[in-house]
């Protein structure tokens, strides 16, 4: 928590928290009221404000709350502008801020492999070499590349599933206590703290066979820029090997602040962008309250 600059204002906000996390949000919502009467337009106290009113079915008052914060924060570190656009107030990003991607897996960093891989049943990097191993295998290929880049590395779970076949990895990622945690694995052999199409951008051309990117997307709607620069990147007959959450339509923002990709975007994309559809695949990733979150796997050739 960034701090009010009122010692007051900051304990109410603290107190507020707890409420939260009994479950009283009418009790959250008077001393949120409170902290913001002594330190007004601070972000955090006014997107948990604009939270708690949600949750208590008043999305007036929800959104004032989460329109001010945005006014207040305008790199979008608290999600405030993706809160009001996932509930139609406000038109969809083509991808989440980069400040609160960063924020959130700064924060997340230190439980991120034990909450994401015990409490979600993330399988993500386990899904995506079953198929590139199954489109080598079809290709009459070896499953094995020369040079890796793994978008959105986090900490190198992806790094660890392909480590007997991809031995020469670059990582990227937004968050750089995620990088740090990347390189404590010793499985990368360069790693970028930063955007992954703009990390793209600097690597030589023809340069990589393989580019990666699990369960990366969920904070990307509009992917073409990807697309383009993974394309110029590749070798001729790369892979291109991504998961998504899976949409009905193009593409769309969910109340999770998650983005979803339909197989017709994606079939789309790829063809405009150079790239030949080797496998595309339902499979879920990650649970979601114990519930399987619908999602695909994609492997795209680079013609």
């Amino acid at each position: 928590m960034h701090s009010s600059g009122d010692i007051l204002a900051d304990r109410r906000y603290g107190w507020a928290l707890g409420a939260c996390a009994n479950g009283d949000h009418v009790g959250a919502c008077d001393l949120l009221e409170q902290a913001l009467e002594r330190a007004p337009g601070w972000a955090p106290a006014l997107v948990t404000l604009g939270d708690s009113r949600a949750t208590l079915q008043d999305l007036v008052a929800a959104v004032a709350a989460w329109e001010a914060c945005a006014k207040a924060d305008p790199g979008g570190v608290h999600g405030a502008q993706l809160k009001l656009a996932a509930i139609g107030a406000a038109p969809a990003p083509i991808a989440a801020p980069e400040d609160y991607v960063r924020a959130l897996f700064d924060a997340y960093s230190e439980r991120f492999e034990s909450h994401l891989v015990v409490a979600l049943s993330y399988c993500g990097p386990q899904l995506l070499r079953a198929a590139l191993e199954r489109v080598c295998a079809l290709r009459a290929r070896p499953f094995a590349f020369t040079r890796m880049i793994d978008l959105g590395c986090g900490t190198g779970l992806m790094a660890a599933a392909l480590k007997d076949v991809a031995p020469d990895a670059m990582g990227v990622d937004l968050s750089p206590r995620m990088v740090e945690a990347a390189a404590r694995t010793g499985l990368y052999d360069e790693l970028h703290v930063g955007d992954g199409a703009a990390i793209l951008r600097k690597q030589s051309a023809a340069s990589a066979d393989l580019v990666i990117a699990a369960d990366v997307f969920v904070y990307i709607g509009d992917l073409e820029g990807v697309f383009e620069q993974a394309a110029l990147v590749l070798k001729p007959s790369g892979l291109f090997a991504f998961s998504v959450q899976k949409a009905p339509v193009d593409w769309t923002l969910g109340l999770d602040l998650r983005y979803s990709h339909s197989q017709t975007y994606l079939c789309a994309l790829a063809a405009r962008t150079g790239f030949e559809i080797e496998a595309l695949e339902e499979a879920s990733s990650r649970k979601d309250n114990g519930t399987d979150v619908p999602g695909l796997v994609c492997v795209l050739l680079r013609a």
